[in-house]
């Protein structure tokens, strides 16, 4: 098989890696690619939103599948466009993708489906919006409407936070057009949890659940991030409660999406609160987390390959996907200042140590080749070093020792990726 990877991350990087094991593959492409991906596939110069050019290259390579990492160009309808050309795309089309490009369209979907989530509320008008948080109090959670690269999210602990983010995402415009309307909901408690499933429009088939790091400080402390680590599995979230919630919340999705006349195929990703009264939904994603993706891969036994392709042609129901019996967690190493204005162009020396090392994964993010064959920092998250180890504490243990091997002054990490609570 010719395959296609969309993206620029650690999280594509990562699924590079997982492709490239397989027998079935015969030519692996990423557009556009960085660095690391370099070693494991021809990197191709295409923006992941040229769609017409990303199709035009799918079909002068006789590509037989596209898999997108980013949510955006999934939103933006790359999957119906490789599928009017024939090719088979592992990710949902535009109208299913707005699980994720719409908050308001996920907690609809919630509401038909009796899915388990917040009290919630819509507003496209700054005013109404401040009304309503003056009225119900916090802690209380505002939202962009639309896409915001994991940042549209404030939890506000005081109404003059929440007051504070209505007239940065709605008035001052942060995100753009993501923030014309927002979404108000109650604040729920609890531990948070991912879980991802792989889809084919009725079946589902669960890849793990993992637990990430959104702040940006240790002890979960500055500001929201894409992610500053993750680790799987969760000791207080078991294989069974794995099973209950998806019973509980992806399927009725997919029922629900396959009503509405829009199937969702590809990777279903469920932010979970886990409550006193259970798990509640927090918000929908349609692609593999970052860096989730990453230590989900690492525990991954089974071939990736042809589970992707089964859920392009409605075949998971037969499919089984094997974990491996021992945990990974995932460190990301960010450039200083990130996230609000990371510092660019600083080399990163020490790579090849790390990746040397036993039990240990690398990924490139926000990497770019510099000279003499140097890498430079190229934005915000910039490498994901992953560990397995037979726990959570030997993993850990692993990926902080690869961490300690990069010299990278303009640089930085959370320390307390994956420490006990």
């Amino acid at each position: 098989m010719k395959v296609l990877v969309i993206g620029s991350g650690a999280r594509e990087h990562a699924l590079c890696w997982a492709i490239a094991g397989s027998p079935l593959l015969t030519k692996l492409y990423c557009a556009p690619g960085n660095p690391g991906i370099a070693t494991l596939a021809e990197c191709v110069p295409i923006g992941m939103l040229d769609i017409a050019t990303l199709v035009g290259f799918a079909q002068d390579n006789a590509i037989d599948l596209v898999v997108p990492g980013p949510e955006a160009p999934l939103v933006a309808g790359i999957t119906d466009a490789m599928e009017a050309v024939g090719i088979a795309c592992c990710g949902p089309t535009r109208a299913a993708a707005q699980l994720e490009g719409s908050k308001t369209f996920a907690k609809q979907v919630c509401n038909a489906a009796s899915i388990p989530t917040a009290l919630w509320e819509r507003f496209d008008d700054a005013a109404a919006a401040l009304a309503f948080v003056q009225r119900r109090g916090a802690p209380i959670v505002v939202k962009a409407d639309g896409l915001a690269a994991g940042k549209g999210v404030v939890v506000a602990a005081t109404v003059q936070e929440a007051i504070a983010a209505i007239d940065s995402i709605m008035q001052q415009k942060r995100f753009g057009e993501a923030g014309s309307a927002v979404v108000i909901e109650e604040c729920l408690l609890g531990e948070e949890v991912s879980l991802l499933a792989l889809c084919d429009g009725t079946d589902a088939l669960l890849l793990g659940s993992a637990q990430d790091y959104k702040r940006v400080g240790d002890g979960d402390t500055g500001a929201n991030t894409g992610g500053m680590g993750a680790y799987s599995p969760l000791p207080r979230f078991p294989v069974k409660l794995e099973d209950a919630c998806l019973e509980l919340i992806i399927r009725p999705a997919l029922v629900e999406m396959k009503r509405k006349g829009m199937p969702f195929r590809g990777i279903l990703f469920a932010g979970l609160m886990l409550t006193q009264e259970g798990a509640k939904l927090i918000e929908f994603n349609v692609r593999f987390g970052d860096p989730e993706c990453q230590v989900l891969l690492a525990r991954m036994q089974s071939d990736l390959l042809p589970a992707l392709q089964a859920a392009c042609d409605g075949e998971l129901r037969d499919f089984n996907l094997r974990r491996i019996d021992r945990a990974a967690v995932a460190v990301v190493l960010a450039a200083n200042g990130y996230p609000e204005t990371p510092t660019l162009g600083s080399t990163i020396n020490g790579l090849d140590r790390a990746a040397a090392m036993p039990d240990v994964s690398l990924f490139h993010a926000g990497t770019e080749a510099g000279p003499d064959g140097t890498v430079v920092a190229a934005g915000g998250r910039v490498l994901t070093i992953c560990g397995v180890g037979a726990d959570i504490g030997q993993a850990r243990e692993r990926a902080y020792a690869a961490v300690d091997e990069i010299a990278w002054p303009g640089g930085f990490c959370r320390r307390d990726i994956g420490a006990p609570p």
